[in-house]
């Protein structure tokens, strides 16, 4: 097996420069733990950005994915296969949908509802072609294709990859009366949002954000885009950041009053366990049979190897009730940040929703001292990632106990704390 060394070496020899990683390498996975090719062992506090809620290598995802590989792995969409129809009746009834198109990476699904929008203004709202306009968040993360970045405010995604897509309109995320203003427009066709900012920084919106962006769609006829790619399937304590506070105990973790159905639902990585590339767009027929055949797809889209695995992926998180145990340790674990933040000044806001939370720096967001801290975490045996040059984000496997948690959360403390000592 090859070193940390070694293997850091051939990356930065041979891979092109696209990222900036913690520098520690993983070699092997298992549950809430990771650990490097020398054996030391850490806790996975990011869980490549909510990828894994079902935890590493979970042996029910894995045992599917060895089986069907073993079976059939892709036929591409020129034919049927028989585990495509079962993935698709059992999303729909999960999510409460009509259908659903499957693809591959989220931003994969992103451009595919982009494009329904797009299509359904057209064809059903009689918005003229070529005219349609949709309304997304500033500081916003929907991936980085071409079309992606061109609405994006972020330099580092957009500087020189112009000429960018038009048909965007920027507003202030979590204000409506921006919302509302920008819906006035004639052309405008969707409301494409996060209903928590994960990349930003675990913006939280206001309790009754999405319930009344998603009433002003309503009543300007216009489509509510739900982007569940970071928040969806169990983070932020329910099946959908959309369901809102619930605390119903059954598997849908939907009560009426709470959940705000989006018209369109865009998935992905949880919802194959990390094991393998799957998204998905959701919506009712109206919206969704503006899709003909030969105008969207993907050779991979839809294959047996994936869908088996994602039928897989969301009976761990039924069977083993990983919303609940998301709400309940979330509530836990910002209990114990604010703690730390009324002993330390270092630590200046924590905010947060089930297991995706974060904790801001008090420190400029050009400084380096949340990487600096994430260092001294990893040294400690905990991995996380700063976001936004202050923001710290933490986003466990949502299989983690109350006792795990608890360790972890010992190690935040006393590596804040000390590094707060150290540095005055």
């Amino acid at each position: 097996m090859l070193s940390s060394k070694e293997a850091i070496s051939l990356e930065d020899n041979y891979g092109a420069h696209n990222y900036h990683p913690l520098p520690v390498v993983l070699s092997k996975g298992d549950g809430v733990y990771v650990w490097d090719p020398e054996g030391k062992r850490y806790f996975d506090f990011l869980s490549a950005y909510s990828a894994v809620n079902q935890g590493h290598c979970h042996p029910h995802i894995v045992n599917a994915l060895k089986e069907q590989a073993e079976t059939l792995t892709l036929t591409s969409r020129a034919f049927y296969n028989n585990v495509l129809g079962e993935f698709e009746k059992n999303m729909c009834e999960i999510f409460g949908f009509e259908k659903i198109l499957p693809m591959n990476t989220g931003a994969e699904a992103v451009e595919t509802a982009i494009k329904i929008c797009r299509k359904w203004a057209y064809e059903k709202r009689g918005i003229p072609e070529n005219e349609a306009q949709i309304i997304v968040c500033e500081n916003n993360f929907h991936g980085r294709t071409t079309t992606i970045i061109s609405f994006s405010n972020d330099p580092d995604a957009s500087k020189n990859f112009g000429p960018y897509t038009p048909g965007f309109i920027k507003i202030e995320y979590n204000n409506i009366d921006k919302l509302e203003e920008a819906l006035q427009g004639d052309n405008v066709a969707g409301f494409l949002v996060e209903p928590i900012q994960g990349e930003a920084g675990v913006m939280v919106p206001d309790a009754d954000f999405l319930h009344k962006a998603s009433e002003l769609c309503k009543k300007h006829n216009t489509l509510f885009i739900a982007d569940e790619i970071q928040t969806g399937i169990a983070r932020t304590g329910s099946l959908l950041a959309v369901c809102g506070d619930c605390t119903c105990e059954g598997s849908c973790e939907r009560q009426p009053g709470t959940y705000t159905k989006p018209d369109i639902l865009i998935l992905g990585k949880a919802l194959s366990g990390g094991a393998y590339p799957v998204s998905a767009v959701l919506a009712d027929d109206n919206i969704m049979e503006v899709i003909k055949p030969g105008q969207h797809g993907s050779t991979y889209g839809g294959n047996p190897l994936g869908t088996k695995v994602a039928i897989a992926a969301m009976e761990v998180i039924e069977n083993e009730k990983l919303a609940q145990n998301a709400r309940r340790l979330g509530k836990i674990f910002r209990s114990e940040m604010e703690d730390l933040k009324s002993k330390c000044s270092l630590v200046k806001t924590v905010r947060g929703k089930g297991l995706l939370n974060a904790v801001e720096i008090n420190d400029s967001p050009d400084s380096s001292t949340a990487w600096d801290i994430c260092m001294k975490l990893k040294e400690n045996g905990l991995l996380a990632k700063p976001t936004h040059g202050n923001i710290i984000r933490f986003a466990p496997p949502l299989v983690m106990t109350e006792k795990q948690l608890m360790e972890c959360v010992s190690i935040i403390k006393k590596t804040i704390v000390e590094f707060h000592e150290n540095s005055n």
